[in-house]
């Protein structure tokens, strides 16, 4: 039994405690010295469901404090979906309405608790993989991927908004500056991801939806493979394709049951919350109310105008459950509180919209397909090889377009794009398909021309390092280009 020296992290479910009450990441000033350890298989599963819990966060409702306080996934809008031409803030008062005029400083708070979320998540997979030898010899193989699976995921966030970031696989001491605080480039992070995917795909089964499965570490690992800076899209296909021929998931036929009838045929993965329950809910559903304001904020993650254009052209019977239209905003409607009425004015939105119950999809069956399609684009303009069109017009067909008048005779870069944005809008998608497609410069620049967001340079493609980092790591830790 190895026992517990160094750790960097507070683990739910056992009595740690930390020598302050700050939110704790990777840094030396908070590493801790416990008398306590794993003793059982039963230990080691409840710091894997530790793990889960730090993606999920902490709802604004238990903890309002908007510094150090692991909000987890629930900021995740803002550094992805806002900084597209997707989404925008109701005002432009605050931190929160810096992400979509690209104005997001080294000091900004949400940027600053997503990166740390997302090294708490990565700690804590670290601390189970440190302990993996306590667990019962049979669940072992099994615990550690997905702990891989879970610390992958962290990473292939922090590397696509951050760049390069320190890479630590193991538990640290309060010593170890230069391996906390040292930027590895990107490759060797891609490298690591697909390595613990790897290990995910050949130890998991597809029992479940809201935990890592075999099929959720294949579409992450595909998707993976499209955005590593030398795109393997041979392997992107033969990841699609398991899961396709698996025959374990499917389209929804009624787009609504996506969200609304949780974790259905069509999920690979989510975040699970739980109504009613601020320990277990969420914050950010409420948030993205405005015309009658349920969250408290005066409205985030508010449609553009654009992408309301693409939906009335290209969005067929999903744009009713995408976004609704009142005389003040255009709002997201994937992911109304329980209890929601928009079909009237005012709306209302349930007994306790500000702890709401709706999963996060993190990966669904759609996306799979639409990314078969972009693995057999292979970088190209067009393709008219039918496999590709055929995962592409599923996803059509679903939304109400008819299976042979709009079926396309050559599937184009461009259409295959619209199609990604209209199918998984407010699914914190399109940033990361703007980039991985090379049009993230160009279609953001000119979105950011057309609304007078001065500020917009490629540079601002990724964040900035928070400044609490770099001041912590006594001039280690470096900065990214423009800030």
């Amino acid at each position: 039994m190895k026992k517990l020296t160094y750790i960097l992290l507070v683990l739910a479910g056992f009595n740690f405690y930390s020598c302050d009450d700050e939110f704790l990441n990777p840094l030396p000033e908070s590493a801790i010295v416990v008398d306590a350890f794993f003793s059982s298989d039963a230990d080691v599963l409840a710091g894997i469901i530790g793990i889960y819990d730090a993606i999920q966060g902490v709802n604004v409702n238990t903890q309002s404090n908007t510094t150090r306080v692991n909000r987890g996934v629930q900021f995740e809008f803002m550094v992805t979906e806002m900084r597209s031409d997707n989404t925008r803030t109701a005002t432009l008062e605050g931190s929160r309405a810096d992400f979509h005029r690209y104005r997001v400083d080294a000091n900004n708070v949400q940027s600053e608790d997503y990166y740390q979320s997302m090294y708490e998540i990565i700690f804590r997979a670290n601390n189970i993989l440190n302990y993996i030898d306590v667990a019962d010899a049979s669940n072992q193989s099994a615990y550690t991927a997905e702990a891989k699976f879970l610390r992958a995921y962290a990473y292939f966030n922090l590397v696509r908004l951050y760049g390069p970031v320190p890479l630590v696989t193991a538990v640290v001491g309060p010593t170890e500056d230069e391996l906390l605080f040292t930027r590895v480039d990107e490759g060797t992070i891609y490298n690591q991801i697909a390595s613990d995917l790897q290990e995910a795909i050949n130890n998991l089964d597809n029992r479940f939806k809201s935990r890592a499965s075999k099929a959720a570490a294949e579409g992450l690992l595909a998707k993976v493979y499209l955005s590593q800076p030398t795109p393997d899209y041979a392997g992107a296909r033969q990841l699609c394709e398991s899961i396709v021929n698996s025959g374990d998931f499917d389209l929804e036929s009624n787009f609504r049951d996506v969200f609304y009838d949780e974790l259905n045929d069509e999920i690979l993965f989510a975040i699970q919350y739980e109504f009613g329950n601020v320990q277990e809910s969420q914050g950010f559903s409420a948030e993205f109310t405005a015309t009658v304001r349920q969250g408290r904020q005066d409205g985030l993650n508010i449609v553009n105008d654009n992408l309301v254009a693409d939906f009335i052209e290209f969005g067929g019977n999903r744009t009713e459950v995408s976004y609704v239209t009142f005389p003040s905003y255009t709002e997201v409607t994937k992911y109304l509180p329980e209890g929601s009425d928009v079909s009237v004015f005012p709306p209302t939105y349930g007994g306790s919209p500000g702890d709401a119950g709706n999963d996060l999809i993190i990966l669904r069956y759609a996306d799979v397909l639409l990314m078969h399609a972009e693995s057999i684009l292979a970088g190209g303009g067009q393709t008219s090889e039918s496999a590709a069109i055929d995962s592409y017009m599923k996803v059509k067909e679903r939304a109400g377009f008819d299976p042979i008048a709009d079926r396309p005779a050559s599937l184009t870069k461009d259409a295959l794009l619209v199609e990604r944005r209209v199918e998984l809008a407010f699914e914190n998608q399109r940033f990361f398909d703007l980039m991985r497609f090379g049009v993230a410069d160009a279609v953001l620049g000119a979105h950011a021309a057309d609304n007078g967001y001065l500020d917009y340079d490629t540079r601002k493609l990724l964040l900035p390092i928070p400044s609490r980092e770099i001041n912590l790591s006594k001039g280690l830790l470096t900065q990214n280009p423009g800030y």
